[in-house]
């Protein structure tokens, strides 16, 4: 149900600016559902956009979220999740159930690998400008275990708190840490053969 965790216990009540939208779901106001997906329908196509590189996948899956939303809005429990971690949640698992379906998963075992200079990854992300340039990031992110690409997609696409993003992924925030480190760690040696023309782009 929206609001409710399913790992760790409750956690403390926290503010959700989406409060207000949910009490006028969960009372079957019609233009409610149209308010929330107006606020979040983007940000959510985007991440599963970035799991998935299918446009048609990743509305798929926004809209799931959004019909599982409407479902569930009069279970909602103010004071509990905030909608854009539950959203983000059921997202990443639907992501993930599809590319599962399509690929066998490869163990993420390993040691764990300390990262400690983000932002060479930070400018090869973001700056997506150049078609040629679009296409190699995507690549790399297309080539790394399923939770290091996510992880990199709620830090540098989705520009989510360390903390959220953990509580997405259901991990705390070293956890989470550790797997973002891996992930770019991984990230700029897929891009390494393209190191000087990407940074020239």
């Amino acid at each position: 149900m929206i609001g409710h965790y399913s790992a760790s216990g409750p956690r403390p009540p926290q503010s959700d600016p989406d409060a207000d939208i949910l009490l006028r779901l969960a009372s079957g106001e019609q233009n409610a559902l149209g308010d929330l997906m107006a606020r979040h329908m983007h940000a959510l196509k985007s991440m599963a956009w970035h799991m998935l590189g299918d446009e048609m996948l990743a509305e798929d899956i926004a809209q799931e979220v959004f019909l599982r939303a409407w479902k569930q809005a009069p279970t909602w429990q103010p004071g509990r999740a905030k909608f854009s971690t539950w959203m983000y949640r059921v997202g990443k698992n639907l992501c993930l159930d599809r590319l599962r379906k399509k690929t066998e998963i490869l163990g993420e075992d390993g040691p764990e690998m300390i990262d400690d200079s983000p932002d060479a990854v930070q400018q090869l992300v973001i700056d997506e400008d150049d078609k040629r340039h679009k296409e190699r990031v995507e690549a790399a992110m297309n080539a790394l275990p399923e939770r290091q690409r996510l992880a990199i997609v709620l830090c540098h696409y989705q520009d989510l708190s360390q903390m959220d993003a953990a509580e997405i992924l259901d991990v705390n925030v070293r956890a989470y840490e550790s797997l973002l480190a891996r992930g770019r760690k991984n990230l700029r040696k897929h891009l390494m053969r393209y190191k000087e023309e990407l940074l020239e782009s």
